[in-house]
């Protein structure tokens, strides 16, 4: 049976080590890896993330914004194809498409790894909005980003939600919580989330198969057609069940373009810069961080270390019961 699951398991991206074990910390794209600490499904859970040196780092802090290199390990990638490069960024995934479980980038936690949010003391789950189960993209979030909710935005008239920018990820893939994938802008919708405002990027996966017909928001109503209009409904109604009214949108629910969204994108970095440098008054954002080396929260890759191996990693036996507990669909 264990010899099964192995298989079953390696078959499945996991990775097996002695006696049929799991093994090692989990490779994101993008040159970042994952390493878990604490139990999934409980509140001390933690999905820390490190560099290609090995380092821990903080996806919030320390992963690029922007892509500005034509070649990555010295081969020529595909977004230098075109001037697309220029419209390449980073994105954290933090909840895979058709999960509900609400993963976040835990911002005011050093290192800021992801976690489950919690409502009322209890992990909490997004419902379900018919007829879809989940989330209907990958979500996550553009790294050195923040929307201040000290600053009132000029379009809405709201200030920002005090988070990095949202991302909705549009393309084929279903992917993998931790990853660090490149995506190209597509547009932007202005989301009103209890009077803030909380912008949601539309993007696409640049080694999605369909990635390079997608230059801007036209192209997602050519080619997905009503896949922005279950957006707008999907947005509109996921806090319709936890009692709350709907949400609103700027803009009355017009997706704006992708030079639009490039703009908001550009000033919510410079937000960002200003907090990390001690410009402007960050509340209770942890702005620890391992790379960005002229800021005042910057720390030393043995520091970052010593905090990550104060939490609670995962064992090796909670690993394997976790994984003989899962029922195997057989098609």
């Amino acid at each position: 049976m264990r010899a099964l699951l192995r298989l079953l398991s390696a078959g499945s991206g996991g990775r097996v080590g002695a006696a049929g074990r799991p093994a090692g910390p989990r490779r994101a794209m993008a040159g970042y890896g994952t390493e878990e600490r604490g139990q999934r499904g409980s509140q001390d859970y933690r999905l820390f993330f490190k560099n290609v040196a090995g380092h821990y780092v903080s996806p919030f802090h320390d992963i690029p914004l922007k892509l500005d290199s034509k070649e990555e390990n010295g081969i020529p990638t595909k977004k230098a194809r075109n001037d697309d490069h220029k419209n390449l960024f980073n994105m954290v995934v933090e909840i895979p498409r058709w999960t509900n479980a609400k993963m976040e980038i835990a911002t005011e936690e050093p290192l800021n790894p992801i976690k489950q949010d919690l409502k009322n003391g209890k992990l909490r789950y997004t419902p379900n909005i018919f007829p879809h189960k989940g989330y209907i993209w990958n979500y996550g979030a553009l790294p050195q980003t923040w929307e201040d909710p000290h600053q009132r935005d000029k379009n809405t008239d709201c200030c920002g939600d005090n988070d990095p920018i949202d991302v909705c990820e549009i393309g084929s893939k279903v992917l993998s919580r931790g990853e660090v994938i490149h995506v190209k802008i597509l547009g932007i919708l202005a989301l009103i989330d209890e009077g803030e405002t909380d912008w949601k990027i539309i993007a696409i996966n640049v080694n999605d198969p369909e990635a390079e017909k997608f230059h801007d928001i036209d192209d997602v109503k050519r080619f997905k057609p009503g896949y922005l209009e279950a957006t707008l409904n999907w947005l509109r109604l996921y806090k319709v069940p936890e009692g709350k009214p709907e949400n609103k949108f700027g803009f009355d629910g017009e997706f704006k373009n992708k030079a639009f969204a490039l703009e908001v994108i550009n000033s919510a970095h410079e937000y960002w810069k200003a907090m990390l440098m001690k410009k402007c008054e960050k509340g209770a954002i942890n702005c620890t961080n391992v790379q960005v080396c002229d800021s005042p929260f910057h720390c030393t890759p043995e520091e970052a270390r010593s905090f990550v191996e104060s939490v609670r990693k995962k064992s090796d036996e909670e690993i394997w019961e976790e994984l003989e507990g899962r029922e195997w669909a057989w098609t």
